[in-house]
């Protein structure tokens, strides 16, 4: 009779090992688009996390050029030294914000007292 493995001139070991790399590369063919689709995942985000970084620090620029801006128009109000001696010793603060509170309330003692204490 025929060899057992072989039948219609077919080897059925052959045939088995066929099947089962048929079966392997569409597994792989699997992976390598889950593999692509996590990749262009990855370039989104990370696009992502620059673009937000860009939009933070543009932020914060703006608000240290308003900042500098307010400074200097604080620098132009003149205070007497004797509000800022008051000042330093009724509330006990540094000369610089003893100073400071008195440029944003335009020179006003009282003003500047006020907003201290509350």
């Amino acid at each position: 009779m025929a060899d057992p493995e072989a039948v219609n001139g077919v080897d059925d070991a052959t045939d088995k090992k066929q099947k089962k790399s048929s079966k392997h590369d569409g597994g792989a063919a699997d992976l390598e688009r889950v593999t692509d689709y996590a990749e262009e995942k990855e370039i989104t985000s990370h696009n992502l996390c620059s673009n937000a970084a860009n939009l933070f620090e543009d932020k914060r620029n703006k608000e240290n050029e308003e900042k500098l801006a307010m400074e200097r128009e604080l620098q132009k109000v003149h205070v007497k030294k004797e509000d800022i001696e008051l000042i330093i010793r009724e509330m006990e603060i540094t000369r610089s914000k003893a100073e400071q509170t008195l440029r944003v309330h335009r020179g006003d003692v009282v003003a500047a007292l006020e907003a201290l204490t509350n």
